[in-house]
């Protein structure tokens, strides 16, 4: 499975790390959001360097739809009721500047990456009220907002709130470009970080700032980053032969779909779950089930899965790691909004590291805790990790090894041990612990992807083991040699 961005553009290697060395500051993670961090801390003379586990733009930048919107699903009144006006206004503010920033960086650095300035829309096909309240609610945080009953979607909505003034590229071509003059060690795994010292399969570094900008926090503690979030994961479809859309599409219900254009191929995008949670599989013959209904002459020539990390409250955690780590910074929490939330999160940690006061910055603190938005989020996250913690103990498996088909995966026990495994289309069986090292969680398979994910943080695996998505920072055990 390959993007549609890796399809059609490739950046350059970088080296790995040779050695210990020092710098100002580390930035981990070599995506949007630890680019665009590294790019305006050098930009402002702090010596910087980013390191990353795989290859620049390799995690979840580039299953990204690349929208750069402020249109965040049904989250102004949301955030009006929650936080209050002033908050919110500081969200708006954030993500709408991002925008902005985003044209003027296209600009000023004349980056190729197919840049363009698009309305976005959040439609229903039930209920149009929260849509009615959410455009009220954006305009008066100054968003140009609409509310509309007609789109260009080949299918009728009951309605539809409209941003103007919103964008979309391609991310790996901007991404390359960000990343040019900046210093990347590629290859290179932070296996643990200690004060100011970080430990890599390479080499360690010393910094007097470190930023952690890796989709998820690999470190439990402080921060407790494993109890404030969970991920989700999406799928989508690129075709050619559709009917190309002037603006971007998500819809209100989480069983709608994503759409967008980039250049004549279509974005087709759905099936959104919980990670670790797609026993029955099916997502990608849902989404071409409903490409065909809505665009009969469509041909799908890639596929491909998002991964998002979910926050309790809706808002991302981007600043301080934690109280007892002032020296430390985190991006994370995101959603579906990787885009505008990376140059968020690269405006606010370059300004804070730099001495620099930053007015919104309070609504996205990682220190907050809003009971009214975040209590029964809480508890559902940790009846979650319970879940999938007695899973592996209590739950009976879903097959022995004769009774899986070629081609399937799951869990089984052999002698009151349980083992994941997949047979493939040759009969050849792969066996793995389906213990999550990250905290013991059961994995669980995917039968969409041919991986197992943990339902509890949302690592995943392949058949063989093979770290894919962290938090978890080593692979499975194989017990084929058991």
């Amino acid at each position: 499975m390959v993007s549609l961005w890796e399809e059609t553009y490739s950046i350059a290697k970088r080296g790995e790390l040779t050695g210990n060395l020092s710098t100002e500051v580390a930035v981990i993670g070599a995506g949007i959001a630890g680019i665009l961090t590294a790019y305006y801390l050098t930009k402002r003379g702090i010596q910087t360097i980013v390191v990353e586990a795989n290859r620049i733009g390799s995690g979840q930048t580039k299953g990204t739809t690349a929208k750069i919107t402020s249109q965040h699903e049904d989250i102004y009144h949301k955030l009006i009721e929650q936080f209050g006006e002033e908050k919110a206004k500081q969200y708006a503010f954030a993500n709408e500047h991002a925008i902005a920033e985003y044209k003027n960086l296209v600009s000023e650095l004349q980056i190729d990456c197919d840049f363009e300035e698009k309305s976005s829309y959040l439609y229903t096909l039930e209920d149009t009220t929260l849509l009615q309240e959410e455009a009220i609610s954006a305009r008066k945080l100054g968003i140009d907002s609409e509310y509309i009953t007609e789109t260009e979607l080949p299918f009728q909505v009951k309605g539809a709130v409209k941003f103007a003034n919103q964008a979309q590229f391609h991310p790996l071509k901007f991404l390359s470009a960000v990343a040019e003059n900046l210093t990347i060690y590629e290859n290179t795994k932070v296996l643990e970080v200690e004060d100011n010292i970080l430990r890599t399969n390479r080499g360690e570094i010393t910094a007097k700032y470190i930023v952690f900008a890796c989709h998820y926090p690999f470190i439990n503690a402080p921060g407790f980053y494993f109890l404030r979030m969970h991920q989700d994961r999406s799928y989508f479809l690129a075709c050619k032969n559709a009917t190309t859309l002037n603006g971007m599409y998500r819809s209100l219900e989480k069983t709608g779909y994503s759409l967008r254009c980039y250049k004549d191929v279509l974005l087709f995008g759905g099936g959104s779950h919980r990670t670790g949670e797609n026993s029955h599989g099916g997502q990608y013959s849902a989404l071409r089930s409903a490409l065909t209904q809505f665009y009969p002459e469509a041909k799908e020539f890639t596929h491909w899965s998002a991964q998002d990390c979910m926050t309790l409250d809706g808002v991302p955690y981007i600043g301080q790691f934690s109280s007892g780590k002032p020296n430390w910074y985190v991006a994370t929490g995101f959603g579906k909004w990787g885009m505008t939330s990376s140059m968020v999160s690269a405006q606010l940690i370059s300004s804070q590291i730099a001495g620099e006061e930053v007015w919104y910055a309070p609504v996205f603190s990682p220190e907050r805790f809003t009971p009214k938005s975040s209590a029964k989020a809480l508890l559902d996250e940790g009846m979650h990790a319970i879940k999938g913690l007695t899973r592996r103990i209590f739950q009976l498996p879903k097959a022995t090894e004769e009774e899986l088909p070629l081609g399937h995966g799951g869990i089984i026990e052999v002698e009151e041990e349980k083992y994941g495994v997949y047979k493939n289309e040759k009969g050849e069986i792969f066996i793995i612990s389906p213990k999550c090292p990250h905290l013991g969680c059961q994995l669980e398979w995917n039968p969409d992807e041919l991986s197992f994910d943990c339902p509890c943080h949302g690592s995943r695996f392949t058949y063989t083991g093979e770290l894919i998505d962290n938090p978890a920072q080593t692979d499975v055990v194989d017990k084929k040699g058991d």
